[in-house]
């Protein structure tokens, strides 16, 4: 939404080094600043070095140029100092509800980058269904500052939101939620991979998730449909029912064979036996298929 030039360089120069910077990036902050170079038809260059600081940002090698993009804790990790004119900018941006990237070449400061984070169109939806099936808390977790995360929290009806997160803190407010009961954790990225584990149920986005969380995950959905979620948890409440169903049938079945077997004036002949016996393997199979039917 806003580049901000410190250096005097143009806003295209300015977009081209940073692109190609962030161009071996997976974060979606990333593929904003690569988007709007080719919607400028700038051209981005391959980075020779590149490094990804989890939760904080990007150093990369682009020619001559060490380039650090990311937050201010990005800029603190390497022990770069911010002026206090770039802090109040960047203050000002948060403030109208953006994201703001840092950029530094090592030597001098380059400009600001400010995205803003929009809610999918599903997203209220998928929250109002959830919370229709009865899931009580369903929660935020963002390396977004607490300003922007309070009003897209706001827009989708989230009931907590936790902002300002690096993986360890997303592996801790994971925990925490725990106390509510058992806890599903939806993301894409490589900072939500440790809380993919760490949750009960971890589910990845298939078509945006990148390989460290489709790996962690234990459910993957093979497009990025939010709707998905609900029919997932459907599916699989649906599949418990039937397999308790099932245990409960079969061993009654076992229970009521072994009975009539062991009592005297019980003569159960043996093709009866097996009757029933596979007669209710087939039961039990026929009722696991109805999950085939399942719809949401």
């Amino acid at each position: 939404t806003d580049i901000v030039v410190l250096n005097g360089k143009s806003e295209d120069k300015l977009l081209a080094l940073v692109a190609s910077a962030e161009s071996r990036s997976e974060h979606p902050l990333a593929e904003a600043i690569l988007k709007a170079a080719r919607k400028r038809s700038i051209p981005v260059i391959e980075p020779d070095a590149f490094e990804a600081v989890p939760g904080k940002g990007i150093k990369a090698e682009v020619g001559n140029d060490t380039i650090y993009v990311g937050s201010r804790r990005l800029m603190e990790f390497f022990k770069i100092e911010i002026p206090e004119d770039i802090l109040q900018r960047q203050h000002e941006l948060e403030n109208e509800g953006k994201t703001v990237l840092l950029a530094h070449n090592g030597r001098e400061w380059l400009g600001l980058f400010a995205v803003a984070d929009t809610p999918r169109a599903e997203a209220i939806d998928l929250v109002r269904h959830l919370k229709s099936t009865g899931i009580k808390h369903i929660a935020m977790l963002t390396g977004d500052n607490q300003r922007v995360a309070d009003t897209l929290g706001e827009q989708v009806g989230f009931t907590d939101v936790y902002a300002e997160l690096l993986p360890e803190d997303k592996v801790n407010v994971v925990n925490s939620l725990k106390q509510y009961g058992r806890v599903a954790m939806v993301g894409d990225g490589v900072n939500d991979a440790p809380a993919l584990a760490t949750a009960d149920i971890g589910i990845a986005m298939g078509a945006a998730g990148t390989d460290v969380a489709l790996e962690t995950a234990d459910l993957v959905l093979m497009s990025s449909d939010l709707s998905r979620i609900p029919f997932a948890i459907g599916l699989s409440r649906k599949a418990r029912r039937v397999m308790i169903q099932n245990i409960i049938f079969s061993l009654s079945v076992i229970i009521i064979l072994t009975i009539a077997a062991l009592l005297p004036m019980i003569d159960v002949p043996l093709p009866l036996g097996v009757v029933g016996h596979e007669g209710s393997t087939l039961i039990v199979v026929t009722n696991g298929l109805r999950l085939l039917r399942y719809h949401g």
